[in-house]
């Protein structure tokens, strides 16, 4: 294994564990932090492809470790939600103001838009360690939740290794360097979703109000003449 300061930054917090375990801290890590637990899993992920790029761990390996520990990770989190989640959730959300109401609300999120919440959550700090506690609370099929999850999976894990293996020591100089522009980024995003909420708003309402009329002249032409 290479010395700590191959790894700057933020990567250098993970190297210890990285030097010591190798490929077992890989699925370690990430299994752990895909059910719920706090962990630099995406950290060490991309730690040990920059390993692989000097020569020092296998890139596929580290890829296919990484990508079954997600998997396994998310299920265990999954069977988590499913069995006591939702008690659980109901019985202590208040303290963190997830109310029944709430819940319901997301039940019915999952229900219609669940898979790509599920596929996109592995890019997502937060929804990346509890998406597979999430489904299972909301009753989320299993094999939907498997399908999405392992698509989203692989998507996280051939990006991350992909770029980390190609770039390097030098990915870490350009997020350090982006993360300069990070409200500016958080900025564009708030108002690209401000805006897609009112135009999508307005869009329902101008759909709603459409609806009344449609059915009244519907109705004006299945109703017979009158001869008053």
């Amino acid at each position: 294994m290479p010395p700590q300061a191959d790894l700057p930054g933020f990567l250098h917090g993970v190297a210890p564990i990285l030097d010591r375990w190798g490929y077992f801290a890989v699925a370690g890590v990430i299994g752990v932090e895909s059910f719920g637990v706090p962990a630099p899993g995406q950290t060490i992920m991309v730690a040990a492809a920059i390993y692989a790029g000097a020569g020092r761990l296998n890139i596929f390996a580290v890829a296919a470790i990484a990508f079954v520990a997600a998997v396994l990770g998310d299920n265990i989190g999954y069977w988590i939600g499913v069995r006591g989640g939702r008690k659980l959730a109901l019985r202590w959300g208040k303290y963190v103001f997830l109310t029944p109401e709430r819940l319901a609300r997301a039940e019915g999120f999952f229900a219609r838009r669940g898979g790509r919440v599920v596929l996109v959550a592995r890019f997502i700090d937060g929804l990346r360690q509890l998406n597979g506690v999430i489904a299972g609370i909301t009753a989320m099929p299993w094999r939907t939740f498997l399908i999405y999850n392992a698509i989203g999976a692989a998507l996280w894990v051939g990006l991350w290794t992909t770029v980390a293996y190609l770039l390097g020591t030098h990915l870490v100089e350009i997020i350090e360097h982006a993360h300069k522009y990070k409200w500016l980024a958080i900025a564009a995003v708030v108002l690209a979703v401000a805006t897609y909420v009112t135009l999508h708003v307005r869009h329902i309402r101008r759909r709603r109000a459409k609806k009344p009329a449609i059915e009244d002249t519907a109705s004006e032409e299945i109703a017979p003449p009158s001869h008053g």
